[in-house]
């Protein structure tokens, strides 16, 4: 058993993650967020930070074995509350670190990840003459759950609208996207794969992506318009110039009501998003790469058509 420290750990795939550990009770495990403890917290230490104070969290992760960051820092990107928090770790002696990554592998065409690229390079530049602390940056793609708005699939997941929209039987997609592939996996097998990570005795990777599925957007769209009855989509299509200056015309636009965006963003955040996550996939963004399926080669994924199938079976 080893103390694990969640930061961020009241979000959505923070609180999946704890979840298995918490069952598992293999681990201790130690909440750190801006928020009061919810009523009824069991399982887990709960301890509220805002970050600000290095020395304050290097006592708080004394004796930790690993951080998990769920940090959401997309309104600085500089990133300085995951500085800290890894700094603190440094002092406090924590094996490893993985930061607040967590969906795409490469930033292109989406700013709002911005403050990760800023991390990356910081982990990189505290490890360049040694290595001072072991970290690993989860790539899991898309969280096939998305799909299967309005109807929760996940305990805790925030399922945002979606370009790809199996709900009303359309998609956004920026043209020739169509053969570019991208990972889906469940948020559940996502979970599962990070807590045997914990448990995995040799050096953590610097990528650890993971492949629920890798899928073309088509085979996607196909995978979709079967659970939804067999009916085809309507397929919007947008020019990449377009999209980058901004100027597509969507007759709709998928509402990207994140937690993390205030409600007065969320409407010019929306279109932003919206685009970015197309051109995203036009250009290979969200397809992550094996690592942790060739270490975990006895897990078995969940494919993304069997849960599809499954969640919409019966449903409108």
């Amino acid at each position: 058993m080893v103390k694990i420290a969640i930061a961020g750990g009241s979000g959505n795939v923070g609180q999946e993650i704890t979840d298995v550990l918490v069952a598992s009770k293999k681990h201790e495990v130690v909440i750190l967020s801006r928020k009061d403890a919810p009523a009824g917290t069991s399982g887990v230490t709960w301890v509220k930070t805002d970050y600000s104070d290095t020395k304050q969290l290097t006592q708080l992760l004394r004796g930790v074995h690993t951080v998990l960051s769920f940090i959401i820092e997309q309104e600085d990107v500089e990133s300085p509350s995951q500085k800290r928090l890894i700094d603190a770790s440094v002092n406090a002696g924590v094996k490893r670190f993985a930061p607040s990554e967590w969906a795409a592998s490469t930033f292109e065409h989406l700013p709002w990840y911005s403050y990760k690229t800023t991390i990356r390079t910081y982990l990189a530049e505290l490890n360049k003459e040694r290595k001072v602390l072991e970290y690993t940056l989860f790539h899991p793609g898309l969280f096939v759950n998305y799909l299967t708005r309005p109807y929760p699939s996940s305990k805790h997941l925030h399922q945002v609208e979606f370009p790809i929209d199996l709900y009303n039987r359309r998609a956004i997609l920026a043209e020739g996207v169509e053969d570019a592939k991208l990972a889906l996996i469940t948020v559940q097998d996502f979970a599962a794969v990070v807590a045997r990570a914990l448990e995995y005795e040799g050096e953590w990777p610097v990528i650890s992506g993971v492949q629920g599925d890798l899928l073309t957007l088509r085979e996607v769209i196909a995978i979709g318009e079967k659970a939804r009855g067999g009916a085809p989509f309507t397929l919007y299509k947008f020019s990449k110039a377009d999209l980058e200056a901004g100027t597509w015309q969507p007759s709709w636009v998928p509402k990207i009501d994140h937690p993390s965006i205030p409600p007065e963003q969320v409407e010019p955040m929306s279109k932003l998003v919206s685009a970015g996550m197309s051109l995203g996939l036009l250009e290979g963004a969200f397809r992550a790469s094996d690592e942790w399926n060739r270490i975990l080669a006895d897990f078995r994924f969940v494919k993304a058509g069997e849960f599809l199938e499954d969640a919409w079976r019966g449903k409108d």
